[in-house]
């Protein structure tokens, strides 16, 4: 009996890596995003469907599900991947910006596995796949938002597997360090408020840094792999790191000044 895999987020960078990846070791797949219309790639492969689902939109959530089981028959595996970045000086976000940062990424995440656990719970198995961040277990300058959303789900995540744990629901947060993507022009938006320019240099010096690490590090491949070896290594593991070069062990073994100090020195050298 083929597995069938839902995944949000799935129109572009990693999303769009694990749905394909997915189908070629035989998944049946639900390409879940907000515009399915523009999925072209994805509508033309034998075993994807493509599905309307808006994290932030609980009845396009139960819709994709719904369609999703009358499809397919199932769901096996949740891949939650849908997020939006916020970047820039706290003092410059608005609050319409804040909000959204978390109604995607924290809330939209929650929705996605509240309505899917019933349906794991009542067949006793399923896996949730949250895809946090490196910025889930530290923080860099300029990402205060983003990272509390991260940081977010890293906790909630935890705790959860000790309640699913007894339905045979297995959690699995994906920690990706750089990767390159669209993430970084597509899914990203920047704070500004009118008049502050106090942070520009610092700014500008911090932006060049991040962008160049997410230029130079591998593409979505690398994570859909391990998202994929996630769901089937039939382990109780709950993190798995992509491209961290080490850098979450360094954050665990050293004295927090040294650490920070080295960050200071990577991101605003």
């Amino acid at each position: 009996m083929n597995k069938v895999v839902l995944i949000t987020g799935a129109s572009s960078g990693i999303g769009l890596h694990t749905a394909k990846l997915f189908q070629t070791k035989n998944w049946k797949v639900a390409a879940t995003m907000r515009a399915p219309e523009k999925a072209e790639e994805l509508q033309r492969i034998v075993d994807v469907e493509c599905f309307r689902l808006d994290v932030t939109d609980v009845d396009s959530i139960r819709s994709a599900i719904a369609t999703t089981l009358e499809k397919f028959g199932r769901i096996d595996a949740v891949v939650n991947n849908a997020g939006y970045g916020l970047i820039g000086p706290f003092e410059a976000a608005s609050q319409e910006q804040i909000e959204k940062q978390f109604e995607t990424n924290v809330f939209g995440l929650m929705n996605v596995c509240r309505e899917i656990i019933p349906i794991f719970r009542q067949q006793k198995s399923g896996h949730i796949v949250n895809v946090a961040s490196v910025g889930g277990r530290m923080a860099f300058p300029f990402y205060s938002l983003y990272h509390a959303t991260k940081w977010a789900v890293e906790g909630f995540s935890e705790s959860l597997q000790y309640e699913l744990t007894p339905f045979n629901i297995h959690v699995k947060i994906i920690e990706p360090g750089p990767i390159k993507t669209d993430f970084y022009a597509r899914s990203q938006d920047i704070t500004s408020k009118e008049g502050l320019t106090a942070y520009d240099a610092y700014t500008s010096r911090a932006m060049q840094n991040m962008q160049k690490a997410g230029e130079e590090a591998p593409d979505g491949t690398v994570v859909a792999q391990t998202i994929y070896d996630s769901v089937n290594d039939g382990s109780t593991k709950l993190r798995y790191g992509v491209n961290t070069k080490g850098i979450l062990k360094l954050r665990r073994l050293l004295p927090e000044s040294v650490f920070f100090s080295i960050i200071r020195k990577i991101i605003l050298r």
